[in-house]
């Protein structure tokens, strides 16, 4: 194999070209811990290095180890005896390797045992995992438990579990999911009570509990009985003993060495994390909102991987005496792939920065109270923009991973349906991405506030604000139509002011906005070099028509599917 971080030169592209100096700043608080630490940074220079060798350790397991033993994690699944889950072997020996390398405390601070990286480095890092094994991604990606409880954890609880998350001695879950409460969370029927030492006890079934053999949950209860709704929902850790049963696990069409479980859980004692009545409406929010990014890098890496067997396999495969690569319709199939799996990887970092800065500011007031005047308006700013780009990259991310495996597969033609060929697991293992953490559907519900308050046309002007773009400058004014368009529609459907319409072209609202954010995001990597360039070109060529031709439909002001669906699906 390769290793999966120097082979990509477009993850180098964006680790050499990002400007990460208030993350750093922010990450490192002004490099406080640089005598206290020897492995904590001196300068941002050295940062920067820090960031490129971890990333080079990640690139090489996933490539020379995690991704030879895909196949097998694949063929072997995870298994149910006796009212227990076994991971398969590779999955097993992957979780090793990565706990050896000191990678399974990624984001966690170095006081508790961490690396302290960014959520910047951290997606990069989940490509490369998922690329070399989609289901693994669903363990390694899991340590966004360990940070919730750093977020909103006590100081003991911190001190307690942190360490055991990063020395790899735990893994997580989310315990969120019950059978009558899938996207609806806020109709957990899950109780919490506290016993008469004033222990609480959780009562209640989860189902589609990723890796729900964890030692350590995260378990979102009902702590205020006689309530229904969100604010009577409380969030939990789990420290697994007997009261907890796993009932089964789920046989699933992809990502099958991540085990997802059903749990049964029989008065369980467990601790409250923060406060109560903010299970739901503040940090599983915020978990979930981890999860999401964690979701985008994931399709990113299947995307990835799906793409270089589809071109290798075109470059290998010969009909009427040439390379099937040198068909138009292939090439045009492979060039599209390639452009969407860069812009997704530009929104990718674009929304991690976002998040790395809010969570920044959020920890510099913490530490720092007496800043909490000057930073408190750009927390702000950023929490909108967070609140929008996750949801916004979560669908694109997965949309486009569904769609380049789709067209992948395609390119093996009848071999790529057998299972002699990797597309086909790349292909399964897609599917799940625009449905777990919230489907395409809830991005869109997620992200919609954000484009008709106007919040994408802030982020925009900061682009146009902060860029020379000279250079790029009949990409950039292709992009400045585009975003015309774009608040054409919006104007129009707020002066309708008809919540149905409004609801029935939320989706095409929030992919316009996501075409033009693409279009900016890659004009500013036009800039860079001339290879950028032509992605940008290739990119606005076919955006330019999907932009137009929203805006053409909901200024049209049709209504023949809002007003006829019940008649033709009864």
């Amino acid at each position: 194999m390769s290793n999966f971080y120097k082979d990509n030169e477009d993850i180098l592209f964006h680790i050499k070209n990002q400007d990460l100096s208030r993350i750093v700043s922010l990450r490192e608080d002004n490099f406080n811990e640089k005598n206290k630490f020897p492995y904590a940074p001196q300068s941002y220079e050295d940062a920067l290095d820090n960031y490129d060798r971890v990333l080079d350790i990640v690139g090489d397991i996933a490539g020379n180890f995690i991704a030879p033993r895909a196949p097998g994690v694949d063929a072997e699944g995870a298994h149910f005896e006796n009212g227990e889950v076994r991971y398969a072997q590779g999955t097993a020996e992957a979780i090793d390797r990565l706990k050896k390398a000191d990678l399974l405390g990624f984001t966690i601070p170095r006081q508790y045992g961490g690396i302290n990286m960014p959520k910047t480095i951290y997606s990069a890092a989940i490509e490369m995992v998922s690329r070399g094994d989609a289901s693994l991604m669903n363990i390694f990606g899991l340590q966004e438990i360990a940070e919730t409880i750093y977020k909103f954890g006590s100081d003991d609880q911190r001190t307690r579990y942190l360490p055991r998350f990063t020395s790899g001695a735990v893994t997580g879950a989310m315990s969120l999911t019950e059978p009558d409460a899938g996207s609806d969370l806020q109709s957990v029927a899950t109780r919490a009570e506290q016993d008469s030492n004033g222990d609480w006890r959780i009562t209640g079934v989860k189902r589609f509990i990723t890796n729900g053999r964890a030692q350590v949950s995260l378990v979102m209860a009902r702590s205020e009985h006689g309530t229904s709704g969100g604010k009577g929902i409380s969030l939990f850790i789990y420290d697994r003993d007997k009261n907890m049963k796993i009932r089964r696990i789920e046989h699933k069409l992809g990502i099958k060495g991540s085990p997802t479980c059903e749990l049964q859980f029989n008065g369980a004692k467990a601790e409250l994390l923060g406060t109560r009545k903010m299970g739901l409406i503040k940090y599983t929010m915020s978990l979930m909102n981890g999860a999401r990014l964690g979701v985008a890098a994931q399709s990113l890496g299947i995307a990835e991987a799906a793409y270089r067997e589809a071109d290798k396999y075109a470059k290998e495969r010969s009909q009427f005496k040439q390379s099937i690569r040198d068909f138009t319709a292939i090439y045009e199939m492979l060039t599209d792939m390639k452009v969407n799996i860069e812009a997704a990887r530009s929104l990718l970092y674009e929304t991690s920065r976002i998040v790395d800065i809010k969570e920044g500011i959020e920890d510099a007031i913490e530490h720092h109270v007496e800043r909490k005047n000057d930073l408190g308006e750009d927390l702000k700013r950023y929490t909108k923009f967070a609140s929008l780009f996750t949801p916004m990259v979560k669908a694109y991310a997965a949309e486009t991973c569904n769609k380049v495996a789709f067209d992948a597969l395609q390119i093996h033609g009848g071999v790529g349906f057998t299972c002699e060929f990797n597309i086909e697991r790349h292909y399964r293992d897609a599917r799940i991405t625009n449905i777990y953490e919230g489907t395409t559907q809830l991005q869109v519900v997620a992200a919609i506030g954000g484009v008709t308050s106007g919040v994408v046309l802030e982020r925009l002007n900061d682009y146009e604000n902060s860029n020379d773009f000279n250079s790029v400058a009949p990409k950039i004014e292709l992009a400045r139509r585009l975003r015309t368009h774009l608040e054409s529609a919006v104007s129009f459907v707020k002066e309708i002011n008809d919540e149905a319409f409004t609801e029935f072209h939320a989706r095409r609202l929030v992919e316009m906005s996501t075409d033009v954010t693409l279009a900016y995001l890659l004009c500013i990597d036009a800039t860079k070099n001339d290879r950028k360039k032509a992605v940008a070109e290739a990119f606005l060529s076919k955006a330019k028509i999907r932009v137009k031709n929203a805006l053409d439909y909901i200024t049209s002001n049709d209504r023949a599917i809002i007003n006829n669906h019940q008649k033709i699906i009864g």
